[in-house]
């Protein structure tokens, strides 16, 4: 195919370099007249091992050119991949205004265009930028329909610096959100050759895929330093901690609790990690990272009270009240947590959980709820049917697959569900995530 990268930075030359290796026609572009002259000299602008020499031979076998004409480069290509920087500004929002200005000049290039093209964005930008600030901007200039004339496509880069080659020859995900199939498939044409299983996805969760990854990267090495400073204190191998932790990885290392629900309780993580915040600010370590887990995750609860608030409704179905199925331990539970909030609010409650009975909870479990929550015991039905009765809004607070399909037995009123469990067979109608 014949290709034009907008950018000649770090990404648009890794890209540049890897695609004309595996047999595209490439053509950069950049308002840099000395990286121009570099690359079309066979010379990489960026440092990067192994870059310098696929540049030289792309070049020296006529696959690879540089030019600061992004009209004629786009006129002689099929595809365009924006590869531009997108820096931040001091508010610590992103800086757009150099996808503003080649987005510009695409689309006056577009308007002279006589066959279909596909442009794609690789540049990291909030959710929506592509389709409610690149897409109408195209529109505009062009003159064209997206969908008919042309087509936008988002796919991230996951490239580290120091092994950009190898990760773009060997990706470990390639997401591709596209406008519409026509578009897909030339994307996905452009990168088969490295990635022969492509991820579609919209173009919203191809943009938030990039966000969320650096954010994980950048909270895991806070996290393990946090942990290092605790162990350093104590004069504890921190290193050592951590290649037991890594060696999980059936939860720790893994896909384990990674997908998007209510929040945590129970006996062991709330009581554990208040005891290493406690800890770590008797030894005057900061743990800014750790100390901020529960404050968040009771605003995971608050966020669940006011969807509920959001329906209008008074008579709720809370189903699950245990911290996760399967179990009767009551102890933290964010289920029990809300339970209180929405007596608080005076709301009408009826509580199911198959494995928790009053009459049999014993030790520990009985205490805390005689304790923290005696009125609870009243509002618990192990008849689901009796509990849904009069609810006028269902609740499925916990991850138990007996709740899987309950959309299809009240599909005449709304379901929230704060778990994911309804959320592969649930009807549009009447279902509603948390957050998703």
């Amino acid at each position: 195919m014949r290709i034009a990268i907008l950018g000649l930075g770090y990404v648009g030359a890794v890209a540049a370099a890897c695609l004309a290796d595996s047999g595209h026609d490439v053509t950069v572009v950049d308002i840099n007249q000395a990286k121009v002259r570099q690359l079309n000299d066979g010379q990489s602008p960026i440092m990067e091992p192994g870059l310098a020499e696929l540049i030289a031979g792309n070049v020296a076998r006529g696959r690879l050119s540089a030019t600061d004409d992004l009209c004629q480069a786009v006129l002689d290509s099929q595809a365009t991949i924006i590869c531009v920087g997108t820096p931040s500004l001091p508010s610590g929002d992103v800086r757009l205004t150099d996808l503003d200005r080649v987005v510009d000049q695409l689309g006056a290039a577009l308007r002279k265009s006589a066959s279909w093209h596909l442009v794609m964005l690789t540049s990291t930008v909030p959710p929506g930028t592509t389709e409610h600030r690149v897409l109408p901007r195209l529109e505009e200039l062009s003159g064209k329909t997206c969908g008919r004339d042309f087509g936008v496509a988002f796919s991230p880069e996951f490239l580290r610096e120091g092994s950009a080659i190898h990760d773009y020859r060997n990706p470990a995900k390639t997401v591709v959100g596209a406008t519409d199939a026509r578009a897909h498939e030339c994307a996905a044409a452009i990168f088969r050759s490295y990635a022969p299983n492509i991820t579609a996805s919209s173009i919203p969760v191809a943009e938030m895929a990039k966000l969320t990854d650096n954010s994980w990267h950048a909270l895991k090495v806070t996290f393990t330093n946090e942990i290092g400073r605790f162990c350093t204190a104590l004069g504890i191998d921190s290193q050592a901690v951590m290649k037991i932790f890594t060696s999980d990885t059936r939860l720790n290392i893994s896909a384990a609790y990674m997908r998007p629900g209510f929040a945590f309780g129970g006996s062991c993580l709330p009581k554990d990690l208040r005891t290493l915040v406690y800890r770590a600010r008797q030894l005057g370590v900061e743990a800014p990272v750790l100390e901020a887990v529960l404050p968040s995750n009771r605003a995971h609860i608050e966020v669940a009270l006011r969807s509920i608030q959001k329906f209008g409704a008074r008579r709720i179905a809370l189903l699950g009240v245990a911290f996760k199925p399967g179990t009767d331990d009551l102890r933290e539970s964010a289920m029990l947590e809300l339970a209180e909030l929405l007596i608080g609010k005076g709301y009408e409650l009826a509580i199911h959980d198959e494995y928790v009975n009053p009459d049999r909870l014993v030790g520990a479990n009985q205490e805390y709820v005689k304790t923290m929550h005696p009125h609870i015991a009243a509002l618990l039905s192990d008849d689901l049917d009796v509990v849904l009765k009069d609810a006028d809004l269902i609740v499925v607070a916990q991850a138990n697959p007996a709740y899987a399909s309950l959309c299809d037995l009240v599909d005449d009123r709304p379901v929230l569900d704060l778990s994911g469990i309804a959320r592969a067979a649930a009807p549009a109608a009447n279902y509603r995530g948390l957050s998703w």
